[in-house]
């Protein structure tokens, strides 16, 4: 049986056969990705499910045993296709329950005629946790961003380096005490342990982002079905997150009430006439309504653009004012928009730009395109918790049905 690798801290590397469940939960979908370190040391998808989420409602969980049927659901099915129990797995939270503290430390080195030891740095981690944490509040991850050494070189791993000191700069990420409670109570019920919590948005950056957009202050925007969750980041630093409670249900909620029609004609009607500004209406065509109370209702296609238009404007509108009274709008260069419920709708970088007065684009990421939306945040989330430096957390505990471990000896890398 694999136990949880002892929780080494991340002196060791990921050895070939390792694994890391992540699992995104979201309103109208949870879904999971079973991740395994191959033979040139990347992470690759051998398993891949999602379901119908149950129990959650724009980011805040309802009903504990609804949610935790849906978890049990999505595992069972993961560990039927391979064969294997999946014992623990590292999990999204939405920004609406994160908070982010930035901090900086510097460590004198041990013996700098030795270099930078593993051991300063990790002491320099726990230093940095060393914060007063705001009451209802938790430590539930540490970025670290570069490492700056006596002499003023910025380094991304400082161990070996010849320095008498460097200086750490991070942010500490602190979850909700209540939320993440309530997700241990949800976990415990469908019998898996959380290996560890990951905002959406940081889940996402790496996927979602370019290259040179992740050297950027950017914006980017996840927008699903109940909730529109907000990440920016100044580069590599992670300078803030939220949540709003909007997204494109509420678009079809509008179309289904202004228009007298069931939710799932709406839907439908919502999909097909995916655009967010009437002004580039090609052909104003007709369109019968099946389930209004009116037989064989008539409208026009317009007046289905109008109400996407309006919603969709008010996302940007109430997006501008949660950046504006940060003080953050200003810093921003570029506005990312990732999530089916937006790509879906033409035109919504333009309404965003209008609302914004910020460059807005749809996400662009090469690596993004290679897997199905539906887990694209889920395989974030994977490759996240693979790449990310001096974690304690490496792999999940999955186990083979013989008791065969999926991972080999772990192996030491100077440059984990």
């Amino acid at each position: 049986i694999i136990h949880k690798n002892t929780r080494a801290r991340r002196v060791f590397a990921l050895a070939i056969g390792d694994v890391i469940v992540g699992i995104d939960i979201r309103a109208s979908r949870t879904s999971l990705i079973v991740g395994e370190v191959n033979s040139f040391n990347q992470i690759e998808v051998v398993c891949s499910t999602s379901t119908k989420s149950n129990g959650i409602q724009k980011g805040k969980i309802i009903n504990e045993a609804a949610l935790a049927e849906t978890l049990k659901k999505v595992v069972e099915d993961a560990e039927k296709e391979m064969d294997i129990t999946i014992n623990s797995a590292y999990i999204t939270i939405p920004g609406k329950h994160v908070t982010i503290v930035q901090n900086s430390v510097t460590k004198e080195a041990k013996d700098k005629y030795s270099g930078i030891s593993t051991r300063d740095v990790l002491t320099a981690l726990l230093a940095a946790k060393a914060i007063e944490i705001p009451e209802n509040k938790q430590i539930i991850d540490i970025i670290t961003n570069d490492f700056v050494l006596d002499d003023g070189k910025e380094v991304k791993n400082p161990v070996g380096s010849f320095a008498s000191s460097f200086t750490l700069d991070c942010q500490i990420i602190l979850g909700d005490e209540e939320y993440l409670k309530v997700l241990r109570n949800v976990f415990k019920k469908a019998n898996i342990e959380i290996d560890g919590y990951v905002p959406i948005v940081l889940a996402e950056k790496n996927l979602m982002l370019e290259e040179s957009e992740q050297k950027d202050s950017i914006m980017l925007l996840d927008v699903g079905a109940q909730q529109i969750n907000i990440g920016v980041f100044f580069g590599e630093r992670m300078i803030y997150t939220n949540a709003i409670d909007i997204g494109g249900d509420n678009i079809t909620n509008d179309i289904a009430i202004v228009l007298g029609i069931s939710f799932e004609e709406a839907e439908k009607l919502k999909k097909q006439y995916s655009l967010a500004l009437k002004s580039y209406i090609d052909n104003d065509t007709e369109v019968v309504l099946s389930t209004s109370k009116e037989p064989n209702k008539v409208i026009k296609s317009s007046e289905i653009v109008e109400i996407i238009e309006a919603r969709v404007e008010q996302m940007f509108d109430l997006i501008n004012k949660d950046i504006t009274n940060k003080g953050l709008k200003s810093e921003i260069n570029t506005v990312v928009l990732t999530g089916q419920e937006i790509l879906s709708i033409s035109k919504s970088d333009m309404v965003g730009k209008i609302a914004l007065n910020i460059p807005v684009k749809a996400s662009t990421g090469k690596i993004a395109g290679l897997i199905k939306p539906n887990y694209a945040t889920a395989y974030g989330l994977v490759r996240y918790i693979a790449t990310r430096p001096f974690s304690k957390n490496i792999s999940s505990s999955v186990d083979k049905e013989k008791n065969e471990s999926f991972r080999s000896e772990e192996r030491f890398s100077r440059n984990a």
